[in-house]
């Protein structure tokens, strides 16, 4: 099933912070498509080194399509619309052909820096991150979080699996953005304890949802039946590769 429906129309968004300006740069450059019935955007982050792979994540074929296509994919189905961000200036051509591409403001940072690039290229009050590398998760979950967020306004929306809290997916209110820049500006890259940081200057905890009650009540499920432990499975060696191939090629009664 696919929530997204029917095509829908794109709009440039407007700028609307002189500081978001200056750490995007060029408007014309990084500008992003959003949808403007929508309060959310969708953004893979793809400025990764992919050193223990050896080679680009992001165009790594798995299961009949790069690692780039699945994650836009999860992002369509769940009915949001999505761009690329965090990607270096040698990446952006090959990644055009896909999505909006929003370039790293500052490379070498890491994807917190993503992160902000890509919300100051937005004005939807909403943003979803999706790594490159988790192409098990299933849409129904981003559409769950997306939810949660909305109805409990938090700042700061991820889950978690085993007793265990994930960075990623995550979505993010807007109004975090300029504690996550203070984060950046101080050299405090890790996002985590970013989106902690964010959560705190605006009063709240970070909105932390167990998956595996989601499963249980019917809320989130796998389209293959997978188990929510296997759904945050990043592809970081040629063997993480290997186990999600076989993963993905079975379904679960």
């Amino acid at each position: 099933m696919n929530p997204a429906g029917p095509p829908r129309q794109w709009v440039a968004p407007s700028f609307s912070s002189a500081a978001a300006d200056e750490r995007v740069g060029s408007t014309e450059r990084n500008s992003f498509f959003a949808d403007p019935d929508s309060d959310a955007v969708g953004f893979v982050l793809a400025g990764g080194q992919s050193s223990r792979m050896g080679r680009d994540k992001a165009l790594l074929e798995f299961a009949g399509k790069p690692l780039v296509a699945h994650a836009l994919s999860i992002l369509e189905e769940a009915g949001i619309p999505a761009a690329i961000a965090g990607a270096p200036s040698p990446a952006r051509a090959s990644l055009e052909a896909f999505v909006p591409v929003i370039e790293d403001a500052s490379p070498g940072l890491g994807p917190l820096s993503g992160i902000c690039t890509a919300l100051s290229a937005t004005t939807a009050r909403y943003a979803v991150f999706l790594p490159i590398d988790q192409p098990l998760l299933p849409p129904s979950l981003i559409v769950f979080l997306l939810r949660h967020a909305r109805i409990t306004g938090s700042t700061v929306t991820v889950p978690s699996v085993s007793g265990f809290t994930q960075t990623f997916p995550a979505v993010l209110d807007r109004a975090a953005l300029p504690a996550l820049e203070n984060e950046l500006d101080a050299q405090r890259n890790g996002c985590f304890s970013a989106f902690q940081a964010a959560s705190a200057a605006l009063g709240q905890p970070v909105g932390s949802i167990a998956v595996e009650l989601l499963a249980q009540a019917g809320e989130v499920s796998h389209p293959l039946g997978l188990p929510p432990v296997s759904w945050f499975l990043n592809l970081n060696t040629q063997d993480d590769l290997e186990r999600a191939k076989a993963l993905s090629g079975r379904r679960i009664a």
